[in-house]
């Protein structure tokens, strides 16, 4: 049993420099499993907006493997750094925008994406490029593949 009071919060003072902000993320499964991608290839912290699935629910818990008590958690509108909106289409290839520190990905839910007031407030529109035809990544996926990225800077 734990409280999620002892869960880590992203103090931004001291916050990792890269992150990952996440916008209507709905499926407890993708949120966990971010936090675990966001702890193995951070160090990174996680955001959520409003209406994403609790990370304390227990397919999110079953989905982090442990990353929820290592990952630093906090509110969207608190996220440190550039934010680079990961979008579908339309962007500059990921790995030629600038990753620079401190930097927060801005990741949406897979039906929506982001909305493009969320959009417009992030620095630059970044893609990760697929295969022709392909439509898109699932949100977990292009979050790792984008902190991965980074992570080879």
């Amino acid at each position: 049993m734990f409280r999620r009071d002892d869960l880590p919060r992203l103090l931004p003072a001291a916050a990792p420099p890269v992150g990952l902000a996440l916008w209507h993320v709905g499926d407890p499964g993708n949120v966990g499993t971010i936090l675990r991608s966001a702890d193995a290839l951070g160090p990174a912290f996680v955001v959520l907006s409003s209406g994403c699935a609790d990370p304390t629910g227990p397919k999110a818990l079953r989905a982090s493997m442990g990353a929820v008590f290592r990952v630093p958690l906090g509110s969207f509108e608190d996220a440190p750094g550039r934010r680079l909106a990961l979008v579908a289409h339309g962007g500059q290839p990921l790995h030629d925008a600038d990753l620079s520190e401190p930097v927060t990905f801005v990741l949406g839910a897979e039906r929506e994406g982001l909305p493009e007031s969320v959009v417009r407030a992030c620095e630059a529109r970044v893609v990760i490029p697929l295969e022709p035809g392909a439509e898109s990544l699932n949100v977990a996926v292009a979050a790792a593949l984008a902190l991965y990225e980074r992570r080879r800077l």
